[in-house]
């Protein structure tokens, strides 16, 4: 089964002091590379992520964004920073000493506001990096899902096409002999046209010459192995990408040879059809694993 290297999955948890969110979005590339963007208080996680990541997927551009929801956690026992608000105290008494009435109006409200005099416990970090990490699993195995769907998408368009290359191909072997049989007639035409006698085999020479030019069969038994090849490949569980994308560099090489080596509409007409389904190939072979 093929995968293709477009996709997205996302994956959510809520915890006791916020929500971790994962979103991983791939796109094609020629190997893989991965870019996490992790929340400061997560940072540390940046080695493992691209770890996890590269352990199973092969190719494609990832990038691997967490993010860390604090609204709707629930309520937390919020704890005062004595040391400072020991400090702000004495700090208020002695103010209150050169301005009094300044300081009757000074309200508790106004302390809490103070950055720091309130503090939330600290939250045991080796159990929220172990958390979004088990969560990055699940959000990778959605990814994965995803590309093998758009690689079955993928798989029968590319199948659809394997098999009209397999019906041109055929379609020509069968015209070689009318083809060869034309050439040879209008060879005869043109050389009776001539006024002056032809030297001793002559015409057998003529004809030798075009015919070899138009000997195709070596390029027709290639292009129904690269048909088999690609047909095997497709089916195999590793990634293929690779592979598939050299198999196009050596349909297209047959057809070119086909379109150069024709003398007759019929084949150069052959030659463009095959060119243009392995063009529709090549561009979506480019987005597979």
């Amino acid at each position: 089964m093929i995968r293709s290297m477009t996709a997205f999955a996302e994956a959510e948890q809520a915890t006791d002091w916020g929500t971790l969110a994962w979103e991983l979005r791939s796109v094609n590339h020629r190997f893989l590379e991965v870019t996490p963007r992790l929340p400061d208080e997560l940072r540390a996680l940046d080695p493992p992520v691209r770890e996890r990541l590269a352990a199973r997927l092969a190719r494609g551009k990832v990038d691997a964004v967490l993010r860390l929801k604090r609204e709707g956690r629930q309520p937390l026992q919020l704890q005062v920073n004595e040391p400072l608000a020991q400090g702000l105290s004495q700090l208020v008494r002695r103010l209150g000493e050169h301005f009094p009435q300044q300081m009757q109006q000074l309200s508790v409200t106004d302390l809490l506001a103070w950055p720091g005099l309130l503090v939330e416990p600290d939250v045991d970090a080796q159990a929220v990096q172990a958390m979004a990490m088990a969560l990055l699993d699940t959000a990778i195995d959605g990814l994965i899902q995803a590309r093998a769907r758009e690689g079955e998408r993928l798989a029968a368009m590319l199948d659809e096409r394997l098999d009209g290359i397999e019906r041109h191909v055929l379609t020509l072997r069968g015209l070689l002999p009318q083809i060869r049989l034309a050439l040879r007639q209008r060879l005869d035409t043109r050389l009776a046209e001539l006024r002056q006698p032809l030297e001793p085999g002559r015409l057998e020479q003529e004809l030798v010459l075009s015919l070899q030019k138009l000997d195709v069969d070596e390029e027709l038994d290639r292009l129904d192995s690269h048909i088999a090849e690609a047909r095997r490949t497709l089916g195999l569980s590793e990634a293929v990408g690779r592979r598939l994308d050299f198999l196009m560099q050596e349909f297209n090489r047959e057809a070119n040879t086909l379109g150069s080596k024709s003398v007759d509409g019929r084949s150069s007409q052959t030659a463009v059809e095959l060119k243009v389904l392995i063009e529709q190939m090549r561009e979506q072979v480019q987005n597979i694993e």
